[in-house]
C-alpha cells in the first residue's frame, strides 16, 4: 500500500531507517524530481549504497519495490510542486511578486492539508461543540486570525470572544471553568505571554486547543495541539502564507462544528444571511 505522502513518510520513518537507507532518504529528499527518471542502479550510484538497501528502503517507507516507489513519488511532484521559497526584490515586477504571493499560499495550505491530524480536529471539534464559552488568544499577526474565529462561532450560537492584550487574556483565562475552551494561536509557537496565559486557563480546568507550529512550547502547553507547521521569510513585513493557513484551520473548525449542531444552526446561519440582505446594495 503506497503512503499517501511519500514525502512526508520518508521524512517521518527516516529516524527508523538504518544508516545505509537513510543515506537513500536523503537523496530523494534533496532530489526528488531527479529520482522519478532513474533506474535503480542510478539511485543506488548516487546514493552510495547497494542496489537491495534500495529495494529495502522502498519497503520500509511502505512500497512493494522501486517501481512502487517511484510511482508514488512522480504521483507526489506532480500534484505538490515545490515551489522556491518566495522572496520579494526591488527588481520583481508585478507579475512576478503576485505570483509568488500565490505560489508560496498554494504550497503553504497544501503542505498543511497533507500533514493535518484529523484525530486532533476531531478532538477539537468535539471539545468546541459542547463549550460553555469559547476565548480565542492571539497577538501580531495571530491576533487577526483570533478575531476571525470569534466573528465565525459568533454566528454558530457560541458565547465566544477574542483577546490579544495580554492582561485581558490573563483575566479571561482566570474567570474560566471546567467546560469551557481557549483556542490559543500562535504562528511561532513561543510568544511568551501567550504561553503564560494558557498555563492560567489550565489551572481552571479548562480545556486549551492550540494552533501552533509542531514541537513548540505553546503546541506542548495546550489539551489538543494542531500543528501547523510552515516556513516563513522573516525578511517579509508579514507572515502571509502561515496566517491564511490558520484561517483554513480555523474554517476547518468551524465547519465542523456546524455539521455537529445540525439542522438549528443552519437555519440560525440562514436567517442572519436573510437579515443581512438589507444591507447590501441591489444587483439592480
Amino acid at each position: 500500500m503506497k503512503p499517501r505522502n511519500i514525502i512526508r513518510a520518508i521524512e517521518n520513518g527516516r529516524h527508523e531507517l538504518r544508516k545505509s537507507e537513510r543515506k537513500v532518504a536523503d537523496f530523494v529528499l534533496a532530489r526528488a524530481e531527479d529520482v522519478i527518471h532513474m533506474r535503480i542502479v542510478d539511485l543506488a550510484q548516487e546514493s552510495n549504497v547497494s542496489e537491495p538497501t534500495v529495494v529495502r528502503f522502498c519497503r520500509a517507507i511502505g512500497c512493494d519495490g522501486f517501481q512502487s516507489f517511484k510511482l508514488a513519488l512522480a504521483q507526489h511532484v506532480a500534484h505538490s510542486p515545490r515551489y522556491q521559497h518566495y522572496r520579494f526584490t526591488e527588481q520583481d515586477s508585478a507579475f512576478d511578486y503576485t505570483f509568488k504571493v500565490f505560489d508560496a499560499t498554494m504550497e503553504t495550505l497544501k503542505r498543511v492539508r497533507d500533514n493535518i491530524d484529523v484525530k486532533a480536529i476531531e478532538q477539537a471539534v468535539d471539545a468546541l461543540c459542547s463549550a460553555n464559552r469559547v476565548e480565542f488568544y492571539g497577538f501580531g499577526a495571530s491576533s487577526a486570525v483570533a478575531t476571525d474565529a470569534q466573528h465565525k462561532f459568533f454566528r454558530l450560537q457560541i458565547s465566544s470572544s477574542a483577546y490579544s492584550d495580554p492582561h485581558l487574556q490573563a483575566m479571561s483565562a482566570m474567570s474560566l471553568r471546567r467546560g469551557d475552551v481557549v483556542v490559543a494561536i500562535s504562528q511561532s509557537g513561543r510568544t511568551q505571554a501567550l504561553i503564560d496565559a494558557i498555563h492560567l486557563v489550565r489551572e481552571t480546568g479548562a480545556t486549551v486547543i492550540g494552533l501552533a507550529p509542531s514541537a513548540t512550547p505553546v503546541a506542548d502547553a495546550c489539551d489538543v495541539a494542531i500543528f501547523i507547521d510552515v516556513e516563513e521569510d522573516n525578511e517579509n513585513y508579514t507572515p502571509l502564507p502561515s496566517r491564511i493557513a490558520h484561517m483554513a484551520v480555523i474554517d476547518i473548525l468551524a465547519v465542523g462544528v456546524s455539521r455537529a449542531k445540525g439542522p438549528s444552526v443552519r437555519e440560525h446561519l440562514a436567517t442572519l444571511n436573510r437579515g443581512l440582505q438589507s444591507l447590501r446594495v441591489s444587483r439592480d
